[in-house]
């Protein structure tokens, strides 16, 4: 069909006016590069075992920093396959005794490390200081170990995790000032959490929270011995100066740092 003249004239003022609409690139922009993404020996741990409790503590305020931690995009524990599939083992044996684990962290992006490191070296903020690391001198988290530039939980089979006695009830909402309470107070004073007593709270900078420090006696120590002895059992190595921090043996990736956001989409299609 031959378009007359006044329609070709409509036409061409229609495409004048959308071009005219549509934004130009500014001089020397930059594409910006795609997200990365997990490789295919990543999954999320609920795709394995649906019935470990998640509390993704670094997607929350409610951390030794205070606010949510760059990288953590959604509440969803990434861990290479035979690290989850470890854990489905363990938890499998903690449920017929009554018990399920939780996470509160497992991979973590670079990015988030280094959101921990500059963190740390402004020496003004803490914010958290009271709850999370009362008795250390921000100016020593370096040297005594609690902060680092790089982190196993970045090579995927690396985990932070606790027990909760079943039937889970949810932690009752935090009263006022619980967030100024030290992490090794009693339980019933410190912030709540729905887990045993392990004689300290989650990422506590102190001592206390090494897993065989000798003050920690009585149903404490029975709790953290419990988890350890559970964990072990299935290929894991305990990191001493914290009864939360476990490792799946051997590696997947024992040389490599990732950087992909904690997200569903950097594993979906990942199959368990």
């Amino acid at each position: 069909m031959t378009t007359s003249t006044p329609a070709r004239f409509a036409v061409a003022v229609a495409a004048a006016a959308v071009f005219a609409m549509t934004p130009a690139p500014s001089a020397g922009a930059v594409p910006r590069a795609p997200e990365p993404r997990a490789p295919r020996e990543f999954v999320a741990l609920d795709s394995v075992d649906p019935t470990i409790i998640q509390e993704m503590r670094y997607l929350s305020a409610h951390n030794f920093v205070g606010e949510r931690i760059d990288g953590y995009r959604q509440p969803v524990c990434i861990l290479t396959r035979p690290a989850a599939e470890a854990l489905h083992r363990a938890q499998t044996h903690l449920l017929r005794q009554g018990y399920s684990l939780k996470v509160y962290d497992c991979y973590r992006p670079q990015r988030a490390v280094d959101h921990f490191v500059r963190w740390a070296k402004d020496l003004a903020d803490e914010r958290k200081k009271a709850e999370f690391y009362p008795r250390v001198d921000k100016s020593r988290l370096f040297e005594d170990g609690y902060i680092a530039e790089k982190s196993g939980h970045s090579r995927g089979s690396t985990m932070d995790l606790t027990i909760v006695a079943l039937p889970a009830l949810p932690a009752p909402p935090p009263r006022p000032g619980q967030e100024s309470v030290p992490c090794y107070a009693p339980q019933a004073q410190r912030y709540p959490d729905n887990s045993v007593d392990m004689g300290t709270g989650f990422d506590c900078f102190d001592t206390l929270s090494h897993t065989d420090d000798p003050r920690v006696q009585g149903p404490q120590r029975a709790h953290r011995l419990l988890l350890r002895t559970a964990l072990a059992a299935e290929g894991f190595v305990n990191l001493p100066e914290e009864w939360w921090h476990f490792t799946y043996k051997p590696e997947l990736f024992p040389d490599t740092y990732f950087d992909f956001p904690v997200s569903r989409r950097s594993v979906a299609g990942h199959r368990p």
